[in-house]
């Protein structure tokens, strides 16, 4: 009981039987109820090899069992079984198989990708990678939820589930699936969710079985019982049976799985089914500074609906800290550099890397966000899946665009300027880059990824206008090169459903914008109404990124995708009423001063074009070019682009050095006044061209 606070300590001392633990973000659920484990198991009341506890990973899992074993309680051999749901399924149905089917084998269908697609095929469905993926995960739902290929169309309909394709043909692949899974007389292939299909079975129709599992098992643990299934509880109703010797604990405000058919009907249903159980509140907030837990508080206590009433105010426990940060860029480029030098920041505090995360709604949001850290040395890990352009989806999108700029028949507007950003958008059409966003979610996450190049074609193309598909392509190779491998110590990127369990020193939400959190398809468009339960979940999506920061939080997003774009955006509407009205975020931005026009430095005429203002003069007026000085930048530039493998323009066009051989800059503030100089060009030639300019100077 030592260390344990009030609620806790209810929690862990409760009588045998029902048992509720309502535990928000970071109050200590874990250690509950391995507490509780031990005290039951200490107290006599159950023996160690009774208690069955479960959970959603193997992550946490291992933590359970890790903490079990440091209080003394063995938890290995015949010992408290902290499991998964899946591998307690899996173990369960290898001993009791033989009682219930006989001699036929089972295999476990670990990859149902080939089996998918034949039936697939069959049904007269797309076979394409992302169809078939989204087939998987549909077909994984309706399992998950209980319902037969017969069912699906009605059941489907009466939700108005998104489905990936016509419901009529997704339940055709979804039968066609289960058959070619059988048809092989000697052995069944059961797939993951098969497995708890089977586990429930056995126990429900076999007395044998049910008796000898329920005395070798009394008391049932349950960890996030928020995201159970329909399948899973009924896998856990068939272990009860009719005893109530059940803890759960959970956060139905951190549902964020739905999309899986998880549902936390059960959660809230818990007191109506068993009307003795004891119901504890963990709100004491360990994990997070009070002004984390403050705006978290406010986040979900704008939430609607029967989940939102059983929200829990946190309260926090840890001493002060700073206030979470609002900020609002013009677009994406600059955000993701704005992060960056905030963590950098952070890391010359004193701040780990490995303490720091930036969490974003969908995996494409990454791919500004690497490069960004990339450009400041700043060594990051993705996780939930590999960096932008290690994805499948996006070195295949290169690869076509690559095989296309090698056609000899290209025309060649197609290679630079504007043709070039409507020629890669055509490559990328049989890619899956619609002019909408498809359904299905494996089709969006592609989507965004592609759509997320073109931005990048796009934004390439404004920083050097010159660009032609021969530089475009070496630079997706640079970038993709120049990624930090995985690392420890390193910060973590990651989607918000990838950061759930997880807690940082300092977190950055990003991209807070309609469309991306909410997500556009929760919105619904022009012609249906937005999903209030889908909003609702989205709503407790960035909850759930809130609570993860324990000390530095900060909140971003940008009204342009690309860098000069149509500022066409608003910020999230679940950050009404959230932005202090001193933060500069709260108010609207004003219109960016006017510049005045640049003037010639020979005659002070207004210069015109963008050749005169890169060279700071009218293109008519005489030029005072240091001859020598171009040639010698024009062999340093020559030597620079073989060293990175970069054509020489992406080192300084031709204007640039031009322009640096009349004005002779003798500082960073002349240089960078250069057009086409900015500060990352600064910090990575700066140096070699200003010595250049000072060694020609002192001749």
């Amino acid at each position: 009981m030592e260390g344990l606070d009030p609620e806790q300590s209810a929690a862990v001392l409760a009588p045998r039987g029902p048992v509720c633990v309502l535990a928000g973000a970071g109050t200590g659920k874990t250690r509950t109820i391995t507490r509780r484990i031990a005290h039951l198991v200490s107290g006599g009341h159950v023996k160690p090899s009774q208690v069955l506890a479960v959970t959603f990973t193997a992550r946490a899992a291992g933590e359970m069992r890790e903490r079990l074993r440091l209080l003394g309680i063995a938890n290995d051999g015949g010992q408290v079984q902290a499991r998964t749901f899946h591998a307690a399924a899996m173990r369960q149905l290898k001993y009791f198989w033989p009682q219930v089917v006989g001699t036929t084998e089972w295999r476990l269908l670990d990859r149902k990708f080939g089996v998918v697609g034949q039936a697939a095929s069959a049904a007269g469905a797309s076979t394409s990678t992302d169809s078939i993926r989204d087939l998987a995960g549909e077909i994984e739902w309706a399992k998950a939820s209980l319902v037969a290929p017969q069912d699906y169309a009605a059941t489907v309909a009466r939700l108005r589930r998104d489905t990936p394709t016509d419901a009529d043909r997704v339940a055709a692949v979804y039968e066609g699936y289960e058959q070619l899974k059988n048809r092989d007389p000697d052995a069944v292939l059961l797939d993951f969710d098969d497995l708890l299909l089977h586990t429930a079975a056995a126990l429900e129709t076999s007395p044998a079985v049910a008796q000898e599992f329920r005395e070798r098992y009394r008391c049932f643990v349950v960890d996030e019982y928020q995201d159970v299934t329909p399948l899973q509880q009924r896998v856990l109703d068939a272990w009860v049976g009719e005893r109530d010797d059940l803890t759960v604990v959970g956060d139905a405000n951190q549902t964020i799985y739905s999309f899986t058919g998880a549902t936390p009907k059960y959660l809230l249903d818990f007191s109506r089914r068993f009307p003795e159980a004891t119901v504890v509140r963990l709100e004491r907030d360990y994990r997070s500074t009070p002004q984390v837990v403050e705006l978290a508080n406010q986040v979900i206590g704008a939430a609607r609906g029967r989940i939102a009433g059983t929200r829990l105010q946190l309260v926090g426990q840890r001493p002060t800290g700073p206030a979470p940060t609002f900020v609002e860029y013009d677009d994406e480029v600059s955000e993701a550099a704005g992060v960056a030098r905030t963590v950098q920041r952070l890391i010359r505090d004193g701040v780990r890397p490995s303490e720091i995360a930036v969490l974003y709604r969908i995996n494409a949001q990454s791919e500004a966000h690497e490069q960004a850290l990339t450009d400041l040395e700043i060594p990051y890990q993705v996780r939930g899946g590999e960096s932008f352009f290690q994805r499948a989806d996006v070195r295949s999108a290169v690869t076509a665009i690559r095989s296309a700029a090698a056609r000899d028949d290209l025309p060649e507007d197609a290679r630079r300027g504007p043709g070039m950003v409507r020629f890669v958008e055509a490559v990328l059409a049989p890619q899956g880059l619609t002019a909408t966003e498809p359904t299905g979610a494996q089709a969006r996450e592609k989507w965004a990824a592609l759509r997320a190049l073109v931005s990048l074609t796009t934004d390439l193309l404004e920083q050097v206008p010159e660009l032609d598909l021969d530089g475009l392509l070496a630079e997706l190779r640079t970038r993709a090169e120049a990624r930090h491998p995985p690392t420890v110590e390193g910060v973590t990127l990651a989607s918000l459903h990838a950061a759930k369990g997880l807690e940082w020193d300092a977190v950055f939400l990003v991209g807070l914008v309609d469309g991306t959190l909410p997500i556009s398809h929760a919105l619904g468009d022009s012609s249906s109404a937005p999903d209030e339960a889908a909003v609702e979940e989205e709503r407790r999506l960035l909850y759930v990124g809130v609570t993860r920061a324990r000390v530095h939080l900060e909140l971003s997003w940008a009204l342009a995708r690309n860098e000069g774009g149509r500022k066409s955006r608003r910020r999230s509407r679940f950050l009404v009423d959230l932005v202090p009205e001193s933060s500069p975020a709260s108010r609207i931005a004003a219109p960016a001063p006017t510049r005045k026009r640049p003037v010639c430095r020979v005659c002070g005429s207004p210069v015109i074009g963008t050749v005169a203002t890169m060279l700071g003069r009218c293109e008519k007026c005489p030029s005072d070019v240091d001859v020598p000085l171009l040639e010698a930048l024009r062999e340093w530039r020559s030597a620079t682009s073989k060293t990175l493998k970069v054509p020489a323009y992406v080192v300084f066009s031709d204007n640039t050095l031009t322009a640096i051989a009349e004005q002779r800059p003798r500082d960073d503030r002349s240089l960078v006044a250069i057009p086409g100089i900015g500060a990352k060009k600064l910090e990575r030639f700066g140096a070699d061209v200003l010595a250049i300019v000072g060694e020609r100077a002192t001749r």
